[in-house]
């Protein structure tokens, strides 16, 4: 399949984005659309973040880079520059959809404002993405992914009471920007096939942000009760990270949550490595660890709390010693036959070689001539069977599409500007 024939093959995007919206444009190119990537002389900033093919600092050469800029073309430009905006009125009128992350005001300051843009082109989507919004008293703040977390209250649910608000591992605030853009540009180009107008989407990467507290608003508002950061559980058995041969396997074994220490039990036994768990003496103990309400009242009780401590670190001795003498694979495959919920901790290695993954043809191979190597990476989010998303290129070098698409008066759409 060629991009003309992709969801959207017919449509093209301008990506003047940063690390905020940069998957954004990447959802868009590897499902057809003509991404042009603009970059400023020299290359984007986005170049410059490491790591690097074969820990080779350069600009060509970034995985960050590589990682989210699929399936796009890119041209220079320079934006400071009276022909430089010139040329860019131009192509937005070739444009469906234009993809920014200025903070608000710039683009009017350039004379390239969503009123002016909308005269040059009245179909053009403006996708804008920013901090806080094109509005309001924080409307020129700058902000970070960190700091996005914070202001969006993400990281004050994050962690264990006793310690600070942990931020999550990764850009997750702008990922999640870039999804909420990518929805609301798609929802943008629905209603232009009904309206033939186009709109500005505003998205703000404190309200992308606050999806991720799923109820804790309305918890407030209901009960004016702040949402707490969980307690760290009690010294359970089976519940928690577990070391094994190859890693680590997180274990939860909470009735109803299927098999219970009667078939672990049974399990471990089956091996010579029960211990003293089979002795009627731990008949009561079995009844309490396998009561998750038992088990949090327990835990509000510190005295009887601590009279089972002993009793539960010696359980989790014997059951820890098991898992680790096995491998990941071995307790992974054993435990679901046993419907005990035991799940090994993936690492990137895991994943690659992963069986589920594999049968879902996932990870996809990119050959990427001028390094002289192919680069495996992430496949589709999501299938759609008719139109399939798909990396149709490996990700440009620094202006490699400038002739391609200043010296032609044609794109691949053929429209002409």
């Amino acid at each position: 399949m060629n991009e003309q024939d992709a969801l959207l093959g017919d449509i093209r995007v301008l990506d003047l984005a940063d690390q905020k919206g940069v998957y954004c444009t990447k959802l868009l190119a590897d499902l057809g659309a003509d991404v042009i990537k603009i970059e400023r002389p020299g290359g984007d900033p986005m170049r410059n973040i490491g790591p690097f093919f074969h820990d080779e600092p350069d600009p060509e050469k970034s995985l960050y880079w590589f990682q989210f800029n699929t399936s796009k073309r890119s041209i220079t430009l320079n934006l400071e520059t009276a022909d430089g905006r010139e040329i860019m009125k131009k192509l937005v009128t070739t444009a469906d959809v234009m993809v920014e992350t200025f903070p608000p005001g710039h683009l009017e300051q350039m004379g390239l404002g969503y009123q002016a843009l909308h005269e040059l082109n009245p179909r053009l989507i403006l996708t804008s993405i920013t901090p806080f919004g094109q509005t309001g008293p924080y409307r020129d703040f700058k902000s970070s992914d960190i700091i996005a977390q914070a202001m969006g209250g993400l990281m004050y649910l994050v962690g264990f009471p006793e310690d600070p608000p942990c931020r999550i591992y990764g850009s997750q605030a702008y990922h999640s920007a870039s999804v909420q853009a990518a929805v609301g540009t798609m929802i943008a180009l629905y209603v232009r096939e009904l309206t033939g107008e186009g709109q500005q989407v505003d998205v703000s990467l404190q309200e992308a942000v606050l999806i991720a507290q799923e109820t804790a608003m309305q918890h407030y508002d209901m009960k004016k009760e702040l949402r707490k950061r969980a307690a760290r559980p009690p010294v359970v058995p089976g519940i928690g990270g577990y070391l094994c041969k190859d890693g680590y396997l997180l274990s939860y074994v909470i009735a109803g949550a299927g098999a219970g220490w009667d078939v672990i039990v049974d399990w471990m036994d089956s091996k010579g490595m029960a211990g003293d768990l089979k002795d009627p003496k731990w008949d009561e103990i079995w009844g309490l660890v396998s009561n998750f309400r038992a088990l949090v009242e327990l835990a509000t009780d510190p005295p009887k709390l601590m009279a089972r401590l002993e009793q539960f670190a010696h359980i989790d001795s014997i059951y820890a010693a098991f898992l680790a003498s096995h491998t990941k694979a071995e307790i992974y495959d054993a435990a679901a036959e046993r419907r005990i919920m035991i799940v090994p901790v993936q690492s990137v290695k895991d994943l690659l070689e992963s069986p589920q993954l594999a049968a879902l043809g996932y990870f996809v191979d990119v050959e990427h001539p001028e390094l002289g190597a192919t680069l495996k990476y992430p496949g589709a989010p999501y299938e759609i069977a008719e139109t399939p998303w798909k990396i149709y290129r490996r990700p440009p070098r620094i202006g490699e599409h400038n002739s391609e698409i200043y010296e032609r008066n044609w794109d691949s759409a053929g429209r002409s500007w």
